[in-house]
């Protein structure tokens, strides 16, 4: 069976990455379309600017963290509780596993060229949080009174507040302990009674280097 060939444009993308990691956040198009083995205009040809393939890395870093922590057929906990916990692993699993996670949560997070890259994702963040949380209310797991807009909005900043200070930091915390605070954080701002066990095979998977 042929293997498909890999197009500039994604060998950009990864090059991109890849020279990004490398130097810290710093990217040069002359050194990514060395790695990439195209010649520099065609990297203009397809992203117009420096800037345009740092956001397209950034874009495709989102991307892979929606199809690895957010996918339903993912989820192996029967009850929405326990289904929430695995999101959070999973989320915090791929980010601890993901070489370019830091740049993305620190500097990148920071800079002009990937702000509509990072609103569009916390806006489908915000969309698809309000939505499991009205979930949640309809299953009678979480209270009615709570405004599903409003807690997911301090749920993913606290969320994300906490894994910044994880990956950042000069010792990172160990990621089931990280996970197990955060849902305690989690259930506490959504007045769960019982504060579920992760499945046994859910947290060695998020533990998995």
């Amino acid at each position: 069976m042929s293997i498909p060939r890999i197009g500039a444009p994604e060998r950009l993308v990864r090059a991109a990455q890849e020279e990004l990691i490398a130097s810290h956040g710093l990217l040069e198009m002359q050194a990514v379309a060395k790695r990439a083995k195209v010649s520099v205009g065609l990297a203009y040809h397809h992203f117009g600017s420096k800037g345009g393939l740092i956001a397209a890395v950034v874009e495709g870093f989102y991307n892979r963290l929606e199809a690895t922590a957010f996918s339903p057929s993912k989820l192996v906990s029967p009850d929405w509780a326990g289904r929430e916990k695995e999101r959070i692993a999973a989320y915090i699993a791929f980010h601890y596993d993901h070489p370019f996670a830091p740049l993305v949560v620190g500097p990148l997070s920071r800079a002009a060229e990937v702000l509509d890259v990072e609103q569009a994702f916390t806006r489908r963040q915000l969309t698809a949080g309000a939505y499991n949380l009205r979930a949640g209310q309809r299953a009678g797991v979480i209270p009615a009174d709570l405004d599903p807009r409003l807690t997911i909005a301090l749920l993913i900043g606290g969320i994300r507040q906490a894994l910044i200070g994880g990956l950042t930091s000069g010792h990172r915390p160990d990621r089931a302990e990280l996970t197990d605070k955060i849902w305690v954080f989690v259930s506490g701002g959504l007045r769960l009674p019982i504060a579920p066990t992760l499945p046994e095979r859910t947290r060695h998977r998020g533990q998995s280097a």
